[in-house]
């Protein structure tokens, strides 16, 4: 029975958080692995582009609450999502054209577009916070919970209670159809088989016929929708605040570096060896381990490595490590 005990908690604080966690980080490493393989620099404005996003799904979740729409158990954030990917697409269209195609014309340095993203990020990052606020929005609504604590606890009789919020079971959902959509389009249309040939030899390409400028359009499109997708999962399943994007910037940066730059396939698992790596280490395990240890050893501490404030270190010094002993990462993307 303390076995089982212990599971519930493990899966409750531990497993349930970093699986839906893994997979915002995998959405937003995504978008990160497919500007770096096909426009060859590292966007910094990706954070920011998440929150830009989530800001126009809040705004229009909003407008239909105030209407009275709303979409039953789910959170009517999910309506909103499509008409927020269609904004976050017009924005970054016009970021592409107002300021990235100037510096591809001229055949610019990765470094140098690296600069201009961090310029990008500086100014939506301003825009979202002048529009929305600094502050936490709430925007979540519909069924808090799939099951609920004291649901399982009255359905099996143990001591300890788990709780699966809707939000969790969402993320996870839609991040499976948003991976499986991207590697359908990538592998099976024509467009995306361009973007390919486009990423692995990029004058081949060019002489086969292949569109530069339309490959980086599909590129920037795709990016726009999921981007938006995982700022608007993040901030139903934690909370929206603008700034928060900007610190998510280094753990999906971290994600996409530790799978491999450029390999969508290690995008999605270095999303969750972040979030595991993460959730783990600054975890209290002593509600675990009172279930599993006999009483005279019993720990009297948390037994916590490292404080929930340095939630963000961990992902710096999993991507130094990866960064010193393995640069192309876990799937062999291009070298850092």
């Amino acid at each position: 029975m303390d076995f089982l005990n212990a599971i519930v908690a493990l899966s409750n604080f531990v497993i349930i958080p970093a699986v839906a966690y893994g997979s915002q980080l995998a959405l937003g490493a995504l978008g990160v692995t497919l500007i770096y393989g096909i426009l060859r620099f590292s966007n910094f404005a990706h954070g920011d582009t998440m929150a830009f996003g989530a800001m126009i799904a809040v705004l229009v979740t909003w407008w239909f609450q105030s209407m009275g729409v709303s979409f039953g158990p789910l959170p009517t954030a999910l309506l909103a999502l499509p008409i927020a990917i269609l904004g976050t697409m017009a924005l970054v269209l016009f970021t592409d054209r107002v300021v990235y195609r100037f510096y591809r014309e001229q055949k610019a340095k990765p470094v140098i577009l690296v600069i201009v993203s961090m310029g990008v990020m500086f100014i939506m990052n301003g825009l979202v916070r002048f529009i929305i606020g600094p502050n936490d929005q709430k925007f979540a609504d519909g069924e808090r919970f799939i099951i609920s604590v004291r649901e399982f606890k009255a359905m099996t009789g143990l001591r300890e209670g788990l709780a699966i919020k809707t939000t969790q079971g969402i993320t996870v959902v839609v991040a499976v159809i948003c991976v499986a959509l991207l590697f359908w389009f990538l592998n099976r249309t024509r467009t995306g088989k361009s973007m390919r040939a486009y990423s692995d030899n990029e004058d081949l390409a060019l002489l086969s016929g292949i569109n530069p400028e339309r490959v980086v359009m599909y590129t920037w499109l795709i990016v726009a929708a999921l981007a938006t997708t995982a700022g608007v999962l993040y901030g139903l399943d934690k909370t929206f605040k603008p700034f928060v994007y900007f610190q998510l910037l280094l753990p999906i940066f971290a994600s996409a570096i530790v799978g491999g730059l450029g390999s969508p396939l290690g995008a999605i698992a270095g999303g969750f060896v972040i979030a595991f790596s993460e959730v783990t280490i600054t975890y209290a395990w002593k509600k675990v381990l009172v279930y599993l240890m006999p009483e005279s050893l019993e720990p009297s501490g948390l037994v916590q490595l490292l404080s929930t404030d340095y939630k963000f270190a961990v992902s710096f010094v999993i991507l130094i490590v990866v960064l010193l002993f393995k640069p192309t990462g876990l799937f062999k993307g291009k070298s850092v």
